[in-house]
């Protein structure tokens, strides 16, 4: 079985700023880690392939200094790493990131099984994933919990849902995006530091993949981003101060006049 799973290289959560001129997310100079439901989606993979055999290809597009991020991924039982990147591909919305991970996995060649985390923490969109499954024309299930079983033609699998969970069997091709609490992500092991080291990571530029100049990057991303403001402050707001006593009895008298 081959397992691709997609991963993002995202701004560290603490330290995230925005471009003044594209509106887009800075990622110069500020430090990345890999996106967090990524990390569950590589777990997932690799346990798999610990159980039903196989191999992990993990894939992703961004700059250069993503290679660190896919040797973490190789540490953590990955066999191979690709690297898509390209300055044109700099600033794609989730519309224009689909089109190029579409090409680039026809670049790479047949596989089994597409996993991917629920989201990305710098967009939160969601929509990567289902646009990746939609434009190959495999199914494609979301928000998966657990993995029931592994079968040669395909799996059986929870779905999490506002009322509680769906079981599903998906065949092979297919897509799955990963909650957080489908598993706990292993700590690198110093065999896998050391062979992530020594690892090959194959590059690939947005020729190499055949993508179209007009569909990548700002110029294929129809979403844009005209305006970034903060919220403005809805209704009244009072801090209460002393003692928790004080405070208790301050908020009873504001209270009275609702009840």
């Amino acid at each position: 079985m081959k397992i691709i799973v997609c991963v993002k290289q995202v701004p560290d959560a603490k330290d995230v700023r925005l471009d003044p001129v594209t509106n887009t997310l800075a990622r110069e100079g500020v430090e990345s880690i890999m996106n967090p439901y990524d990390q569950h989606a590589l777990e997932e993979a690799v346990r798999l392939k610990e159980n039903h055999g196989g191999e992990v290809v993990v894939v992703t597009m961004g700059p250069p200094q993503a290679e660190g991020m896919l040797r973490q991924a190789i540490s953590c039982g990955a066999d191979q790493a690709v690297l898509v990147s390209d300055r044109s591909f700099a600033g794609a919305d989730t519309w224009a990131t689909s089109y190029t991970l579409e090409h680039a996995l026809k670049k790479i060649g047949n596989f089994d099984l597409i996993l991917c985390g629920k989201q990305a923490i710098d967009g939160d969109t969601a929509q990567v994933g289902p646009g990746l499954a939609t434009r190959l024309g495999i199914p494609y299930l979301t928000c998966i919990q657990k993995v029931l079983e592994g079968k040669e033609t395909g799996l059986i699998v929870e779905r999490m849902m506002d009322d509680g969970y769906d079981v599903v069997a998906v065949d092979y091709p297919a897509l799955l995006t990963v909650v957080k609490n489908i598993n706990e992500p292993r700590v690198p092991s110093l065999k896998g530091k050391m062979k992530a080291k020594k690892a090959e990571i194959v590059r690939l530029s947005a020729e190499d993949i055949g993508a179209d100049s007009a569909c990548i990057g700002l110029p294929g991303s129809p979403t844009k981003v005209v305006n970034v403001f903060p919220p403005e402050a809805r209704g009244e707001r009072s801090v209460l101060t002393g003692t928790l006593d004080e405070q208790l009895d301050q908020l009873v008298e504001k209270l009275i006049p609702y009840l």
